[in-house]
């Protein structure tokens, strides 16, 4: 049985199985049998070199995947557009993990753990439920963040935790528990309650003790701006794709700005520069978690195009999601200290620090200018030909167009001139 489903697979999706590779070949015949079971698609052109670079990666996804109900493949978007068009592809690489009649569009850091991460949650029901005591330590092992529901499922508590985890599937785990089983592994006072595990600790709820005197809308609101807030780590690393869900916590973004290079290696003075920042932001966790959120970037292009400058390694740079506006310290980077540091947070807390960039009308025709020139320079480095045909063929029809216009109009002209002389010869 299991041989013939392999043979019908291939029969109807043209699937060729390297031995390096378990991802799968799709076509336009994947959108007869996407109800079928558990899929990870990558939609890819072959020109794209985000794809390219993505696709030792998604070999080693589909690898680790290959013996669960959930099958990897890709498809070329260049020839079979009608799937690219069903699931609403405008960019490359996009990738969906389609659960029956439902898609769910990835949009995190393209890495093995955070890939296969997101298909284990997305697998199984929003809120799984854990029936053994031992299971709590392999969840601590396995998740450096999840979220637990203590007590009956049942109530308004439940519900609106059940509700988050629908929200919130994508980005983190989800479980509900038994008194008992929580009691071997976290200290429990409050039943029902809600607690997310965290970097070894464990953090309760704020309401979860008197919660029922809070009005339904309002406990709401609470308990998804907490899980928002809670689902990221102290000190994450920050990139193009996690940036837009961590300015979501409506926090200050403050970020230790670091260049790694192609092996993901820091020079050490840098190195020197985010572990201090770490350090301080791990002893002031309780001091700063409710106003900023921390990180550090190894791509200075991403604080670069914040700040709209460019902007030295190492540095530091803090983000006000809800204005725009970004603060950068005024003494050296390489010259702050932890006092320093506490300094400068406080003042922009208390709004007395220096503010640059906004939503001004200028600042954003400005920021437009930047990120256009910033992505056709990063155009031209990955594929100066490319880069060349795209832009030069257009640049040279307008330009032989407005020639043809210009001569056209010289040309009559000179032929009316010509004209003039001849009827001025004869009259005289």
């Amino acid at each position: 049985m299991y041989t013939l489903c392999k043979l019908l697979i291939a029969l109807l999706f043209f699937t060729t199985l390297a031995h390096s590779s378990r991802v799968l070949e799709l076509s336009d015949r994947f959108l007869d049998v996407r109800n079928e079971g558990q899929w990870f698609v990558m939609f890819y052109a072959p020109w794209c070199a985000h794809c390219k670079k993505l696709e030792p990666v998604w070999a080693l996804v589909a690898q680790a995947l290959y013996n669960t109900n959930i099958r990897v493949g890709r498809v070329d978007c260049t020839r079979f557009t009608a799937t690219a068009q069903h699931f609403k592809v405008n960019a490359y690489p996009t990738i969906i993990f389609v659960k029956g009649p439902y898609d769910y569009v990835y949009n995190g850091d393209r890495s093995k753990e955070e890939l296969i991460h997101f298909v284990n949650r997305m697998s199984g029901p929003p809120v799984q439920l854990v029936t053994r005591a031992d299971s709590i330590d392999i969840l601590k092992s396995n998740n450096p963040i999840f979220f637990t529901y203590v007590g009956k499922q049942s109530g308004l508590l439940w519900d609106v935790f059940y509700s988050a985890a629908e929200s919130y599937q994508a980005h983190g785990y989800f479980y509900a528990t038994s008194v008992e089983i929580a009691k071997r592994h976290f200290d429990v006072d409050t039943v029902p309650s809600a607690l997310v595990y965290k970097e070894r600790s464990h953090y309760y709820f704020p309401y979860s003790d008197n919660f029922e005197r809070i009005e339904p809308a309002h406990l709401n609101e609470t308990l998804f701006r907490w899980v928002n807030e809670e689902r990221f780590a102290t000190f994450p690393k920050v990139t193009r794709s996690n940036i837009h869900h961590l300015v979501q916590t409506k926090k200050y973004l403050v970020l230790a700005v670091v260049e790694e290079n192609k092996l993901s290696e820091i020079a050490a003075h840098e190195q020197e520069f985010r572990d201090m920042v770490e350090i301080f932001v791990h002893k002031n966790k309780h001091k700063y978690h409710g106003r900023f959120q921390f990180g550090w970037v190894g791509t200075p292009e991403l604080a670069r195009s914040i700040a709209m400058d460019s902007l030295p390694t190492p540095h530091l740079l803090v983000l006000n999601a809800s204005t725009n506006e970004h603060h950068i310290p005024e003494d050296d980077p390489l010259q702050l200290t932890p006092e320093a540091i506490e300094i400068f947070l406080d003042s922009i807390h208390n709004q007395t620090a220096p503010t640059f960039g906004g939503n001004s009308l200028p600042v954003r025709i400005y920021r437009a200018w930047f990120e256009a020139k910033t992505s056709l320079y990063e155009m031209w480095l990955g594929n100066p030909v490319l880069t060349t045909v795209l832009f030069g063929l257009p640049l040279g029809f307008l330009s032989l167009i407005m020639y043809s216009i210009c001569c056209a109009d010289i040309l009559d002209a000179e032929e009316e001139d010509d004209g003039a002389d001849q009827r001025h010869e004869k009259k005289e």
